[in-house]
C-alpha cells in the first residue's frame, strides 16, 4: 500500500468495548449483542456474499442510486470537498462519489470510519490503486470518536459526510436522535450529509433479505458467537442456536435472533460469567427499522437539516437523502 497517501488511527481499544458490551448484553433480562461485533474478518467476508444473493436488494439498489445521481449529489455540494464515510467497510460504494469529486477537484481526501481495521485497509487499498490523486485516512473507531477526531485535526473545508448502507436503520429512535445531535455538533454549515435508508415495503421481500434461502445470513449472525468463543474464550456451541429472522409490524422493523434450542449454560472464561439460557430463549442481535421517505425528511427537520434532495430507485425500495 502507498503509505505516502494511506494513513490509519486507531482510537479505541475494541477488545475492552467487546467485553464491556457483551458483560451488559447477555446479562439483560432480555439478552442482546450490537451488531457492531458482526464486522470481524469472517463477518466481512459472510457479508459480502450476502450482498451478493438475489434476495438482498439493499446493495445493490443503493449502489444504482449512486451510478444513476453521484454526480448531481456532487454539483450540489461545495466545491474543494473531502468525503467522510461513517462505517466504510470495503469502500465499493464510496468510488461512485470519488469519481465526480476528482472531475471537479484535482485532489481529494477520503476519510474512511470503520470499527474494523483489517476492513479499512482491505476496503481502501484497491481504491488508492484506482486513483492515484486520491488520500486515504482510515480511522478504526466508533462513529462519534471518530467525527471528534476528524473535528480537531485542522480539515477546515467543506466535507461530504456519507452513512450509507440503511445502517441508520439499526439505531433507536432515541439512538437517531443522539446520533443526529452528534452530526450537528462536528459539522460545519458548509458541511453535507449523505443519509441511506431503507424504505418500508412488501415484508415478505423483507423476510428474504434477512433470511435468505442459502443460509448465508443465517451463518452471518451465528459468526458472532464463534468471535465470542475466539475473543472472549466462550464455549457457545453453536449446533445450539439458529438463525430467527422476524418483520416486527408494531415496530417498522426487521428482527435478527439467535434462538436457544434447548436449556443451556455458555461459561465466557475471560468475564468470568456462566450464561443461562432456556429453551427458546433468544440473543437478540440487530433491528433493521425501514421508514417511509416523509418520516426521514420529518426527522432530519426536526434536528436542524434541510433536505437538498432526495434520490430514489423507480421502485422505491431505497433512498439517499442529501442534507446540510
Amino acid at each position: 500500500m502507498d503509505n505516502e497517501r494511506y494513513t490509519c488511527i486507531a482510537l479505541r481499544n475494541a477488545q475492552n468495548t467487546l467485553a464491556e458490551d457483551v458483560r451488559q448484553g447477555l446479562t439483560a433480562p432480555r439478552k442482546w449483542l450490537p451488531c457492531k461485533y458482526f464486522y470481524d474478518p469472517e463477518g466481512n467476508a459472510l457479508f459480502g456474499q450476502i450482498s451478493e444473493l438475489p434476495e438482498y436488494y439493499l446493495t445493490r439498489v443503493e449502489t444504482a442510486i449512486l451510478n444513476t445521481h453521484a454526480a448531481r449529489i456532487i454539483e450540489r455540494c461545495p466545491s474543494d470537498l473531502a468525503l467522510v464515510e461513517l462505517g466504510s467497510g470495503n469502500s465499493t460504494k464510496s468510488r461512485y462519489l470519488i469519481e465526480p469529486c476528482l472531475v471537479r477537484q484535482e485532489e481529494l481526501t477520503y476519510y474512511a470510519v470503520d470499527i474494523s481495521p483489517t476492513g479499512l485497509e482491505d476496503g481502501t487499498r484497491q481504491l488508492l490503486h484506482d486513483y492515484p490523486h486520491l488520500r486515504v485516512v482510515g480511522v478504526a473507531a466508533e462513529f462519534e470518536d471518530g467525527l471528534r477526531y476528524l473535528a480537531g485535526g485542522g480539515d477546515s473545508g467543506p466535507r461530504l459526510v456519507v452513512f450509507l448502507g440503511s445502517t441508520i436503520g439499526n439505531f433507536t429512535e432515541e439512538e437517531i436522535a443522539g446520533f443526529f445531535a452528534m452530526l450537528r455538533s462536528y459539522l460545519h454549515p458548509t458541511d453535507r450529509l449523505l443519509l441511506g435508508v431503507d424504505l418500508i415495503k412488501d415484508p415478505a421481500v423483507l423476510k428474504a433479505a434477512y433470511d435468505d434461502a442459502q443460509g448465508v445470513t443465517a451463518k452471518f449472525n451465528l459468526n458472532i458467537l464463534t468471535r465470542l468463543n475466539q475473543e472472549l474464550s466462550a464455549n457457545f456451541d453453536l449446533t445450539a442456536f439458529r438463525h430467527r429472522a422476524v418483520w416486527n409490524y408494531e415496530r417498522s422493523r426487521i428482527e435478527m435472533h439467535l434462538v436457544s434450542l434447548r436449556d443451556q449454560h455458555v461459561g465466557i472464561a475471560n468475564l468470568d460469567l456462566d450464561i443461562e439460557f432456556r429453551q427458546d430463549e433468544t440473543i437478540h442481535t440487530e433491528n433493521c427499522y425501514k421508514y417511509s421517505q416523509g418520516h426521514i425528511e420529518s426527522l432530519l427537520a426536526d434536528h436542524g437539516f434541510q433536505v437538498l434532495g432526495a434520490f430514489s430507485d423507480p421502485q422505491e425500495y431505497f433512498c439517499l437523502f442529501l442534507a446540510s
